[in-house]
């Protein structure tokens, strides 16, 4: 019995290796819509901080900050497209799965968006 032939950008995206167990490949796919849920959360996060935060930073810093916390939600987003395919990739070849380099921008993010929380709270405590 043959294989199914598979989509073009299957065979582009993943020309080598073979299928591996669908629950692995369907595990991938949580994890790479669990790191997209991140990174709609980083968006979300720096458009309130612009919209609703007037008040408690100025204009400049907090243009800044949101877009700093965006274009962390952005970076996510890529990493976690990559991730996946370097991850199917790894699976496909019987190779080692790749570290999660995501994670360390995922932490400096959090480390952002929680310090900009923090002078958030002190600069409206001290108006």
């Amino acid at each position: 019995m043959s294989e199914p032939e598979r989509s073009r950008i299957s065979r582009w995206l993943l020309p080598e290796g073979s299928e591996p167990d669908p629950r692995f490949t369907l595990a991938n796919e949580r994890t790479f819509l669990a790191w997209v849920r991140t990174s709609l959360a980083f968006l979300a996060g720096g458009t309130a901080l612009e919209a609703f935060a007037a008040e408690a930073f100025p204009s400049p810093l907090r243009t800044w900050l949101a877009v700093l916390v965006i274009g962390v939600g952005i970076l996510i987003a890529a990493g976690a497209a990559v991730r996946w395919v370097r991850v199917e990739r790894s699976m496909r070849t019987g190779r080692p799965l790749p570290i999660p380099a995501i994670v360390p921008l995922l932490a400096f993010g959090a480390v952002v968006a929680s310090l900009a929380a923090i002078v958030m709270i002190f600069w409206s405590l001290g108006s």
